[in-house]
Order: structure tokens, then C-alpha cells, then sequence
């Protein structure tokens, strides 16, 4: 399975009134994840470009377990549960104070498009190729 965690630090603008890291910074911590998985299997997202695709964001769903803080160090986690054949699904957990607190977790769906006419076609040959690896067939 495609799997990657990286390493956020809490900003204290990431955070709201409360203390807490605002509801809406989620989705793209799982964005920096996300990016960070692509770069580390030689895929960042110029590649897709330069290649003529896009992969937008078709849904995101984010479920909170427990607050994150400024300074907090936070372990994302992004993964895909299965080789896509049209959409791909990626999951996600966040933890913090070293994995031992579970703050959220979610996920986002995507398509790949062709940069000329924003039409969803399937994924690349060299998407395919690049995480196949990552699955016991």
C-alpha cells in the first residue's frame, strides 16, 4: 500500500479563538501530506502537470477526535488503500505528541483530467507504473 507520513508544526495562525487548530486547516495539512506522498514515489505534482494532467479534489471528508494546538508537532499520515482505476481514494490520520494522541482523520477523493479539456479520463500509465510497486498483486 501507498503509505507516507510527514511532519506539520502548528502555527499560531493555524489556530482559532479556542486554542485549537481552526476546523478548516485540516484539508490541507492533508494537502501537504498528499503532495509530500507524490514527491517521495518520484511523482510530485509538476510531473502530473508537465504530463498534461491535473488531479482535482472531488470530496473531503474530515472526522476530529481531539484538538491540536500552536506548536504542536503533527504526524500526517496519507495513504491509498487500492490502485485506482478512475478515482482515487486517499485516507488520512493525523496524531500528535509523538503518534499517542489521535487529533482527526479523513480523506479526499480525486480524478485525473486532462489539462487541455478538463475531461476525467484514467489514471496515467506512469501514475500506474509508479505505485504499482506499493501493492501485492
Amino acid at each position: 500500500m501507498l503509505d507516507f507520513t510527514t511532519e506539520i508544526r502548528v502555527r499560531y495562525a493555524d489556530t482559532d479563538q479556542m486554542q485549537f487548530v481552526y476546523n478548516g486547516k485540516y484539508p490541507e495539512y492533508f494537502e501537504v501530506a498528499r503532495t509530500e506522498m507524490m514527491r517521495s514515489i518520484g511523482l510530485p505534482y509538476r510531473t502530473l502537470e508537465v504530463h498534461g494532467f491535473m488531479l482535482p479534489v472531488l470530496e473531503v471528508n474530515v472526522k476530529y477526535k481531539n484538538p491540536a494546538y500552536y506548536d504542536d508537532l503533527l504526524l500526517v499520515r496519507a495513504f491509498v488503500p487500492e490502485i485506482p482505476t478512475l478515482k482515487i481514494h486517499i485516507d488520512y490520520t493525523v496524531h500528535r505528541n509523538e503518534g499517542k494522541i489521535f487529533v482527526a482523520e479523513g480523506y479526499t477523493e480525486h480524478v485525473f483530467i486532462k489539462n487541455e479539456n478538463k475531461k476525467a479520463v484514467r489514471p496515467p500509465e506512469f501514475f500506474i507504473h509508479a505505485i504499482k510497486p506499493f501493492y501485492k498483486d
